[in-house]
């Protein structure tokens, strides 16, 4: 009975002892690290502009003929010089059409040629795509109408979604000569263009 006492009591001592010095090396460690300075990560942002480059392939109209030169004007004639008992030849006076249609709407003279872009507006650079630094070109397909404005716009292909939107509504805002056969403006379907987006640094 009495062993059993002396073995708690030293059991005891012993827990005791080991608590009290587990306890003194966490206060000393608190402590030096309540008075070590922390280290804080600084950050640097580095913001770098991009200068938007749109490359839209243009047509270029070909150049129309050179007029004619003016032909030299006739000098004046010396009626002073005309001899009054010269013989006179009767010549019938030539036959003259009255047919005055000329063709075109609204009988307007119109050349005939095909479609020549006059307006191509240069799209804008979407946000997401600048923001990322991502480049690409769209293909579109459209309608020429007998106007000269563009309709029905559908993309071909294209290397990313973000510039389909942006592509679209700059066709749409472009403006052609319409094509002209047998002095009549038609519509032409199927017209094809490339707009390319590409940033410059």
């Amino acid at each position: 009975m009495i062993g059993r006492y002396v073995i708690s009591i030293v059991t005891g001592v012993a827990v005791t002892l080991t608590l009290l010095f587990v306890m003194q090396l966490l206060i000393e460690s608190g402590q030096s690290a309540l008075t070590k300075p922390r280290e804080r990560a600084q950050l640097d942002f580095v913001r770098v502009k991009r200068n938007e480059n749109l490359n839209v392939q243009e047509l270029t109209p070909e150049k129309p003929p050179k007029p004619p030169e003016t032909p030299p004007e006739t000098p004046p004639q010396d009626m002073d010089n005309i001899d009054t008992d010269a013989p006179t030849i009767d010549i019938a006076r030539p036959t003259v059409s009255t047919d005055t249609n000329i063709g075109g709407p609204g009988r307007m003279n119109i050349a005939e040629g095909d479609y020549l872009p006059i307006v191509r507006v240069a799209p804008v650079y979407p946000t997401r795509a600048l923001s990322r630094g991502i480049e690409g070109f769209v293909d579109m397909s459209f309608t020429v109408t007998i106007t000269g404005s563009v309709i029905d716009p559908i993309v071909v292909q294209s290397t990313s979604s973000m510039f389909e939107r942006a592509a679209t509504r700059a066709v749409l805002k472009f403006k052609y000569k319409p094509r002209v056969v047998d002095g009549v403006p038609v519509a032409v379907p199927g017209v094809k263009t490339r707009i390319t987006f590409q940033l410059q640094d």
